[in-house]
This record gives structure tokens, sequence and C-alpha cells, in this order.
């Protein structure tokens, strides 16, 4: 018999998990009162009618219950043909799946878009779902961009691995840090470590000496990565049109609109498209995986995929990655705490793939859509700090200048993050903002945007980053939105069956939800544990099911 999975205690809010339901009174919360109420809620009549009505929602960790009417409206005449309350259905609300990503979160939900991911990013490699096959014959790298050095770290290194899975690697490591002469830090603290850690060590990650570590140098790396991908984008754009006009490719004249006039102007004929996933490292920065391909452009056709020249091909790509991410750098704005600012760039350890169709080559379409779907659900749970969005309130818990690494990393936000108001020289306005806003009005300049480093406390929980964990341009590939749409369609389709549903058929009908929110996770611990074992016993039905269909067809 396949039983639940799910933890049916609830977790403090202070681990960052959310509990499977609300809190249970003091009185059940032993595993007879659980039995209990589970066989109480199976014994009843209407027991079938519940787990047929929370069955979208029935591996979700914490669901959302809604409230209120839904109506159906006919298209043409806006006349109601039905009404129903939720009132009417168990429980009285309509229970719907959390939708968030992290795997520490929702399992269930995290593993669905972990699906649509790679189904996103596949596509954008070999055509399908609305993107042109033709893609796959276009060039593409696999590059991964890394953070600068902020200090010495514990780290683990396999210089040539025998294990059959990278996940399960129990292969030998080099030694963390060996040295031959003892160097020790102005804090006394040894910086050599002899250790061949293992891939679970809670050391690695943390600094050989934490307080000559940089850690206000590494949440500022972290709120500006976004920033610094941008301008990465656009030094390898230029470098490939660069490469263009140096080899003869004729430009193409596009048309545009610039205050109210149409104007024209000749670029190559070539266009990136990108897709990007950051991964947080042990250490707790962020570095980016990106797939960067590269099209033609037809200005005739401007929102078409098609061919790039001839002259160029995935060397020269990669050539001009390696480019950008060798020169791009900047510094960001004064701060009280340093006053020239902070230089940010990519640290030298950057590698660049060229991406294979065929299976042939360093790495292939299936790897990449993999990789950057596995990471794209993933959070700070490998630094050892979950936590939710951090407030005044709750510093304390997660901040502490001398403590731990990932606490000096919070503290590190929260402390540069802050308000600090200066005066101005000229008119004595004290404000938070490095431009005056009483002089820029009289100047005629816009008024100044509040400081960056504001940003670092709404983003603490993330040690400063505060950018997405998976982000693509508009014309790489289809959006999670379309692949959404589809599953809807499809079991639309299977409900009403195939001979009463027309997929090229206009609907001729509207439905209309009034829906509030009222609640969130299951009502008790029981209905948590009975739903999510009907729906192991589902997806066990449905894995037996497809490996029988796949040894029928082998």
């Amino acid at each position: 018999m396949t039983l639940s999975t799910l933890p049916v205690v609830p977790e403090p809010p202070g681990s960052g998990a959310v509990a499977c339901a609300d809190l249970a009174p003091p009185w059940f919360r032993t595993s007879s009162d659980l039995r209990l109420q589970a066989v109480a809620r199976a014994a009843r009549d209407d027991y079938p009618a519940w787990l047929s009505h929370v069955q979208a929602a029935s591996a979700c960790t914490r669901p959302v219950r809604l409230a209120g009417t839904m109506t159906t409206i006919e298209a043409a005449t806006g006349r109601i043909l039905s009404e129903h309350h939720t009132a009417d259905m168990p429980d009285g609300v309509i229970y719907k799946p959390c939708g968030n990503r992290r795997a520490s979160v929702c399992p269930a939900c995290s593993k669905r878009y972990q699906n649509d991911a790679y189904q996103l990013v596949r596509a954008g490699l070999v055509g399908g779902k609305g993107v042109p096959e033709q893609v796959a014959t276009h060039p593409a790298v696999f590059p991964t961009f890394t953070a600068p050095s902020f200090g010495e770290v514990h780290t683990r290194r396999v210089k040539r691995h025998t294990c059959a899975r990278r996940t399960d690697c129990d292969c030998r490591a080099e030694p963390c840090h060996a040295r031959r002469d003892l160097t020790v830090c102005p804090h006394g603290a040894r910086l050599v470590c002899f250790a061949r850690h293992d891939a679970r060590d809670a050391r690695l990650g943390t600094p050989l000496c934490l307080d000559c570590y940089d850690h206000a140098g590494q949440v500022i790396w972290n709120l500006y990565a976004g920033e610094l991908w941008r301008r990465t984008t656009i030094a390898i754009n230029r470098h490939i049109r660069r490469l263009c006009r140096e080899r003869g490719v004729p430009d193409v004249e596009v048309t545009y609109e610039s205050r109210g006039k149409l104007r024209t102007r000749r670029v190559p004929p070539v266009r990136l498209s990108f897709g990007k996933a950051a991964e947080m490292q042990r250490r707790g920065v962020a570095h980016f995986h990106a797939i960067i391909r590269l099209d033609g452009f037809d200005p005739d056709q401007p929102d078409a995929t098609v061919a790039p020249p001839a002259a160029l091909d995935a060397d020269d790509l990669k050539a001009a990655v390696d480019h950008a991410a060798a020169t791009v750098g900047f510094t960001t704005d004064p701060h009280p705490a340093r006053l020239d600012g902070w230089h940010i760039g990519w640290g030298d350890q950057v590698l660049t793939k060229v991406i294979t169709v065929a299976g042939r080559g360093e790495v292939t379409d299936a790897q990449v859509a993999a990789y950057l779907a596995k990471y794209a659900t993933k959070s700070t749970e490998t630094t050892g700090h979950v936590s939710g969005r951090i407030t005044t309130d709750t510093i304390d818990l997660y901040a502490d200048r001398h403590g731990t690494h990932a606490e000096r990393l919070v503290h590190a936000c929260w402390w540069l993050g802050r308000a600090r108001y200066t005066t101005c020289p000229v008119c004595h306005t004290r404000s938070d903002r490095y431009d005056c806003p009483t002089c820029a009005g009289r100047n005629g300049d816009d008024e100044p945007d509040p400081s960056p480093y504001r940003r670092l406390q709404r983003w603490a929980h993330m040690l400063g980053f505060g950018g997405h964990f998976l982000t693509k341009s508009r014309r790489y590939s289809i959006t999670f939105a379309l692949l959404r749409d589809q599953r809807v369609v499809f079991r639309r389709v299977q409900n009403a069956g195939p001979d009463q549903t027309d997929q090229g058929e206009t609907p001729t009908t509207l439905v209309v939800n009034f829906l509030q929110f009222v609640g969130a996770g299951w009502h008790t611990l029981a209905d948590a544990m009975l739903a999510n074992t009907s729906a192991a016993m589902a997806r066990e039905h449905q894995n037996t099911a497809r490996q029988y269909l796949t040894s029928m067809a082998a």
C-alpha cells in the first residue's frame, strides 16, 4: 500500500518551510488522534466527492483556499447560463495548488515548475511547441559565469571523476588547502586545510577565516549581479556585430519610430537569444548558467526566427562570450561605508561549452535543459540559510555580525541597506539620497532615485540576490503561461471527451470567477495525509502505466 510521504507535523515558521496544514490545537497532536480523524474523514459519505474535489491540489504542501461564486455566461448575448457557489462544495472552498517553485517549500509544485522549465529551455534548442525546428541548426553555447573570490573557503576538488553519476559522487577529492608554509591571517587563523572533504561536509563553502572574508563585498555583488548580466549581453551583441562588419556581412535597414517620426538605420542581420538560470553556491554567492543562441534577423519579418549568416559559427559565439566575461565590469554608486564604491565583475572561472543536438560534443541539449531546470527550483538551501522575507521583528533571528557565515551575510545586507541620511552642503536639506532632491528640482532635473542599496534589506533572506532564478529573452522560446494554457486545454478536452470537444472550435461560453482568498493549507493534518496519499497512489499508477506502454512499444 502506498502511504503519504508528506510530513504531518507542522514545521516552525523560522525554518522557512511552510506547514502542510493549519496548526492543530494542543489536544490534537498525537498520532492516535491523527488516525482517528483520518478514519472519521474516510468514513463519511461525501469522502469520494471530497477526494475528487481536492484532486487538483492533493499533492500540494500548502494549497490556497478560495471561496466565492463561478458563473458561466454565454459569450454572444451575455446571458447567465449557470452559477455555482463554493458553499455547496466539500469544505465550502476550492483548493488551488500554491505554485511555489522552491523544492524546499512544496516538492509537488516545484516539480511541475521544473518540468515546465525543462520544456521551455529545450524548445529553444530543438524547437517544438510553437518554436520552429530549424533552431536546432543555429549555433548555441552554454557558458557558466562565476563570481570573483571574496576570501578563501573550504572546497572540494576532484581532478578525475570515476563515478557514474555526479550527484552521488564518491570520488577521492584533493586536499582542501594544502600548503607547506603554515600561513596565518592577521586574526590568528591558519589558512590551511588538509582535509579531503566529503560532498556532504557542512564545512564546504565556509571561509577559512570569517573575519578576513569580505561579506559586504559579496552581498553587494549579489545585488548587482543582474546589472552585470545585462551589460554582459550588450557586450556580446556588440562583439558579434563587430565580427559581422569585419567579415563583410551586409547590413539590413530597420525602420523605427522616434519622437513621432519614422527613422531608419542599418544594422547587421544577427540577433542573440538568451536563457539563464542562477545557482546559489555554498559560499552564498550566485553564479549563472546561460544558453546563448545565435539567430538571424529579417527586417520584413522581425518576429520570425531565421537562420544566422553563414559567416558566423559557434566558435565565434564562444569567443564573443569569453571576451565579454573578461572585459565587462563597472563600479557601483558610492556608499557611506565605501565612498569609492565596489567593483563588480566576473570571476576567473568562466567556462563556455558548445551545445550540440546530435548527441556529440561537449554538452547536449537535453543535458543543458535538465541542468537549468534543476537549478530553477533551488534557492539558498545549499548555504544552510532558509527563511522567508526578513523584517525588523525577525532580523535578530538570522543576523549576527560575529556569528556563522550565513548570519554575517544577512547582517551585511541589513547593515548596508539601512537608510543613511546626509545633509546637502548647499541647501542643507537632509535626505537619504546621494543627489540632493531640492537642488535637483531647482536645476530642472528629475528627482533622484533612492539609494540602490536600500534593496539589500528587502532581499536579505536571499543574501542580497534579488533577481529571478530563471529568465529568458523574449524570442528565445515559449512562456510558462503558454504551457499552463496548453495544460488547461488538454484537461478540458480529456474531461469532456473527444466526441464532445472540437479543438478548433471557438468557445461560445465564458466562465467568470468571483473568488477571494480565505486561507492557506489543509484544514487538518488528517486531510493533508489523506490527500497526499491519494496523490502518491495516482503517481504510482501513472508510472506503472507508463512503464507498461514503454515495454509494449519496445
